[in-house]
């Protein structure tokens, strides 16, 4: 399962060159973005290329003929999205420090919870999308996040002030504990649900 995780580092060689200029492109020319956004676009940079890049070359096909069944295949990209968005996360904060762009640990974490619930939604639909589609959904799902996630929070703060009131009332340790305990939890369920559609995918 290690060289499938490997393999996505090895394919994306090229890509990954970009990262960093990419990091440094958010900090200068959209320095308006929040920090928590600019580790979210970091952290779903590996994934959702190898996902993309799967489904383009068709290398489920030879993955399946492969010694590895098909939940060691799901697991691996589940797995190593984990590692890659944690590597991802530390490097875009490398950078960020390095330009002198205010964030905090917290900024990172909630990046975090934002990547788990954002995969637990998109991993499953490379196993449905026809290829065409996968990077579209994907380009328009973060450009829509982007603009529309602090006129939400705005909206929320402004009209649903019950439940704005009763997370206020919360104490930010179980705050950050209710998040991260939802994010994982709906990880799981998409890796289950990814799994299941994978096992009954014809290739």
């Amino acid at each position: 399962m290690f060289n499938l995780i490997k393999k996505d580092i090895i394919i994306q060689k090229t890509q990954l060159l970009l990262f960093v200029p990419l990091i440094i492109f958010l900090v200068f020319f959209a320095y308006n973005l929040s920090p928590i956004l600019i580790f979210l676009l970091a952290s779903t940079f590996i994934p959702a290329n190898a996902y993309v890049y799967d489904s383009l070359t068709e290398s489920n096909m030879l993955l399946n003929s492969l010694p590895y069944t098909r939940k060691e295949i799901v697991a691996s990209r589940y797995i190593g999205a984990v590692v890659y968005m944690v590597i991802s996360i530390a490097l875009a904060g490398v950078v960020l420090y390095l330009t002198d762009f205010g964030f905090g640990i917290e900024d990172m974490a909630i990046a975090a919870g934002l990547f788990f619930t954002f995969a637990a939604f998109a991993f499953p639909l490379f196993y449905i999308l026809k290829p065409a589609y996968i990077g579209i959904a994907i380009f328009i799902g973060m450009i829509v996040l982007a603009i529309g996630f602090q006129p939400a929070s705005r909206f929320l703060a402004k009209h649903l002030t019950t439940i704005t009131d009763f997370i206020a009332s919360l104490s930010t340790t179980t705050l950050y504990l209710s998040s991260a305990a939802i994010a994982l939890g709906l990880y799981l369920i998409s890796w289950l649900a990814s799994q299941w559609i994978y096992q009954r995918k014809v290739f």
